[in-house]
C-alpha cells in the first residue's frame, strides 16, 4: 500500500508540521497542559502513540481510534490537534525523523561521513518500515525531513562536489537507500505474510528449477555463477540488503569523489 503525503488540509498540516501558532491561529500549541494533576493531551503524544501502533502492526491497522484507545482517549478527542488521519502521515513521517543529526563529521572525509548518513537512513527505514510506504514523490516539507537532506547536502558540500553532480548524486543515495531498504523489509516481513519461510521458499523453488530446467546453468551461465556466490542456507534478508547497499555505495561513491575533481 502506498501512501502519498499532502492529502489533508495544507495549511492546517503545514501549520503543525512546521508548529507555526499566531494569536489568531486555529492549530493548537504541541504541547498545551490541561489543569489539574493529568497532563493533556499534545500533538507530539499523538505522533508517538501513532507512530508506535505503525512500527507495531503497520500502517493499515492506524487510525484515529486507534490512536485514541492507546492514549486512553477517544478519537474525538484528538480531532483539536491532528484534524485527520491525513494529516497525520504527513506529522508522523517527519517526527519519526525528529533526532536526525544536523551534522556528520568530515575529519575522517566525505566518504565516511556520507556512509554514516546512508547507514543512519538504513538503520531508520529498518525501526520504521512503514516509512517506506510513504511515497517520496510527494515529501511531506516538514523540518525534520528536511533535515535530512540539508545534513547530506552539508557533507557534499564540504567535498566541493561540483553542482552539475550535486541534485544527481542526492537522487541516486537517496534511492539507493530507500530501494535496499524496501527489498529487506519486505523480504523480512514475506515469511509472516505468506506463511512461508525464505528457507523453505528457495529450496522448494531451486528443486523444481532443478527438474524442470536441468540445462538452466548451461543457458544462464551468468545467472548461475551470481547466484553461486551467495548461499540460501544461512539467508538473511537484512543482511543482504545492507551487503547491496554498501557494496552500491562504494561505487557510487568512487565515481563522486575521485573522477570529477571532489575532495576524497
Amino acid at each position: 500500500m502506498t501512501l502519498y503525503g499532502g492529502q489533508g488540509d495544507p495549511a492546517r498540516t503545514m501549520a503543525l508540521l512546521w508548529r507555526a501558532h499566531s494569536p489568531t491561529s486555529d492549530v493548537p500549541r504541541a504541547r498545551r497542559a490541561a489543569p489539574g494533576p493529568k497532563q493533556g493531551l499534545t500533538v507530539d503524544a499523538i505522533l508517538d502513540a501513532a507512530i508506535a501502533i505503525a512500527d507495531a502492526d503497520g500502517m493499515d491497522r492506524l487510525s484515529m481510534r486507534a490512536v485514541g484507545e492507546r492514549l486512553g482517549t477517544s478519537a474525538m478527542a484528538l480531532y483539536t490537534y491532528v484534524p485527520s488521519k491525513r494529516e497525520l502521515v504527513d506529522l508522523m513521517y517527519d517526527h519519526a525523523h525528529a533526532d536526525w543529526p544536523q551534522r556528520y563529521p568530515l575529519n575522517e572525509g566525505p566518504r565516511t561521513a556520507v556512509q554514516a548518513w546512508a547507514d543512519d537512513l538504513w538503520d531508520r527505514y529498518l525501526r520504521h518500515p512503514w516509512l517506506l510506504q510513504v511515497s517520496y514523490a510527494r515529501p511531506v516539507l516538514g523540518p525534520y525531513e528536511q533535515a535530512v537532506l540539508e545534513s547530506l547536502l552539508d557533507v557534499l558540500h564540504a567535498a566541493d562536489l561540483p553542482p552539475d553532480r550535486l541534485r544527481p548524486a542526492v537522487s541516486a543515495l537517496f534511492h539507493l537507500v530507500r530501494g535496499a531498504a524496501q527489498t529487506a523489509t519486505e523480504a523480512r516481513a514475506a515469511a509472516a505474510a505468506t506463511g512461508t519461510s525464505d528457507q523453505d521458499w528457495w529450496t522448494e523453488r531451486s528443486a523444481l528449477l532443478s527438474r524442470l530446467a536441468p540445462d538452466f546453468a548451461q543457458r544462464f551461465p551468468r545467472s548461475t555463477a551470481l547466484a553461486g556466490s551467495s548461499s540460501t542456507a544461512d539467508y538473511d534478508p537484512v543482511r543482504q540488503g545492507k551487503d547491496a547497499l554498501d557494496g552500491g555505495l562504494h561505487l557510487l561513491l568512487d565515481g563522486l569523489f575521485t573522477d570529477g575533481g571532489a575532495a576524497a
